[in-house]
């Protein structure tokens, strides 16, 4: 996948702490160790979201659905 460049801008001490990593070759360089940590924040946001809209269903409404399609073609099952 093609990548585009960005420029950040990071404190001393947080630059310090992924310069550390770098030398004890947790990451190959800056870039990866950028991209890898925002790829696992952006990947955990994205969950919490489709978790608190889960949270929002009805578990009863939920369950009438899903026996109200599963029940409606149990005639149209064949004999085994």
């Amino acid at each position: 996948m093609p990548k585009s460049k960005i420029a950040v801008s990071l404190d001393e001490a947080t630059l310090a702490r992924l310069d550390r990593l770098v030398a004890e070759h947790v990451f190959p360089n800056r870039s990866r160790a950028v991209e890898q940590a925002l790829a696992e924040k952006l990947e955990r946001l994205e969950r919490r979201r489709l978790t608190r809209e889960c949270a929002k269903l009805d578990p009863a409404v939920e369950k009438a659905l899903a026996d109200e399609g599963f029940t409606s073609g149990l005639g149209a099952w064949p004999e085994y």
